[in-house]
């Protein structure tokens, strides 16, 4: 427009010049309102001068302005939601445009522009056309884009939270069963007035334990305010093996289970240890639930390639069909041994674990005959002396 301004002048087009004139001031008008954010002022001020000035260089020049008054009708329809607002608008703008089309060819102010310029404005009104539609179709692209990325972010953390519920759940419930067991056998008196003082010292061990749970689950949270992250380091494993036995001590007292251990001091693995820590609480709690009284129950670990474990019990094992559905959300928890009952929650969260980790679970089992777990993990590098400096 400012190019047409100098052009128009140069040529003797004066009133031409000046509406040339105005409509650059009203482009650089708009920019300034713009960049102080007055959005709606900026929109008013484009719509409303641009259609009485190509209204009027339409009538009175005929030079292809009533194209760029179609412009300005895809704008408001794009731009405004109010019915109301691009009703009017559009009526005021068809109107605009039959008056043009419509109006005798006579009228002039001014000298006719050459037909080659009103080519020239034609092709560049319907040329914006496509870009106008093309950004806008761009914009809602991106906007949609967003609104998926948001509802995967979102469903992403709705399985999280899920995973979260079954580590409180898996962590939470032994010590509190046992709280209650306990305090149910003070309250009827069923505890001899010497056994008290070793009744207090296992209560004690049980809300010691419970306060570590409960910080091990505010470590969870916060880590995983942004979704659960795995975050591998080189650790050795039995340590971990004996927090998971200290954890379930009582119980084992309680269904009189032993606990054969077979794993090498230099046994090491390179993976989340928290996360391997849940997987071996949710395995040797399944084999503790479904073992039966006076039961056996093997840990072992062997070092090849990679590190190698197997939580084995001598239970009341699965049946074709239970194995086939494990590891799905399709499985149906069974009650353990002493009516415990499952959530059918934490066989999920092991294998997403393992996987994250970069390993693999397997499982056998007969009925009657009990059943194996099977953890392949990748090897650490780790030495006794490297956990002590750690601690």
């Amino acid at each position: 427009m400012f190019f047409y301004c100098i052009l128009n002048t140069i040529q003797g087009r004066y009133i031409l010049a000046a509406l040339n004139a105005i409509t650059t001031t009203t482009s650089v008008l708009v920019l300034i309102f713009h960049k102080k954010r007055m959005y709606l002022s900026a929109r008013i001020v484009l719509i409303c001068i641009s259609i009485l000035i190509y209204t009027f260089t339409g009538v009175y020049f005929h030079n292809g302005a009533e194209y760029f008054l179609l412009n300005i009708l895809f704008i408001v329809i794009l731009i405004y939601d109010n019915k109301w607002v691009v009703g009017s608008l559009s009526v005021l703008v068809i109107a605009a445009f039959m008056l043009i089309v419509f109006m005798p060819r006579s009228w002039y102010l001014a000298p006719p522009v050459p037909v080659e310029r009103v080519w020239f404005n034609v092709a560049v009104a319907l040329a914006f056309v496509v870009v106008a539609l093309s950004f806008f179709k761009y914009i809602q692209s991106d906007y949609q884009r967003e609104i998926e990325q948001q509802r995967q972010t979102l469903v992403s953390m709705n399985k999280d939270k899920e995973k979260l519920f079954s580590i409180v759940a898996h962590d939470i419930r032994s010590p509190l069963a046992t709280l209650e067991s306990l305090l149910d056998m003070f309250r009827k008196g069923q505890y001899p007035r010497d056994d008290m003082e070793e009744a207090a010292d296992v209560l004690h061990k049980k809300v010691a334990q419970l306060g570590v749970t409960l910080d091990n689950v505010l470590r969870w949270s916060t880590r995983s305010m942004k979704g659960i992250q795995t975050r591998p380091r080189h650790f050795l494993l039995a340590p971990v093996v004996t927090e998971v036995l200290h954890f379930f001590e009582l119980i084992i007292q309680q269904k009189q289970i032993t606990v054969e251990l077979q794993i090498p001091v230099s046994t090491a693995l390179y993976a989340d240890r928290d996360q391997v820590s849940v997987i071996l609480r949710n395995l040797f709690s399944n084999a503790l639930k479904f073992s039966y009284t006076g039961g056996q129950i093997e840990v072992k670990a062997q070092i090849t390639d990679e590190v190698v474990i197997t939580i084995t019990d001598h239970g009341v094992g699965m049946s074709p069909q239970q194995l086939s559905t494990l590891f799905t959300s399709h499985q149906h928890p069974g009650y353990g041994t002493d009516g415990e009952r499952g959530t059918g929650l934490g066989l999920l969260l092991c294998r997403e674990f393992a996987e994250q980790n970069g390993g693999v679970i397997k499982v056998t089992s007969l009925r009657e005959s009990g059943t194996s777990f099977t953890l392949l993990f990748v090897k650490g590098d780790f030495s006794p002396e490297d956990e002590a400096a750690f601690n």
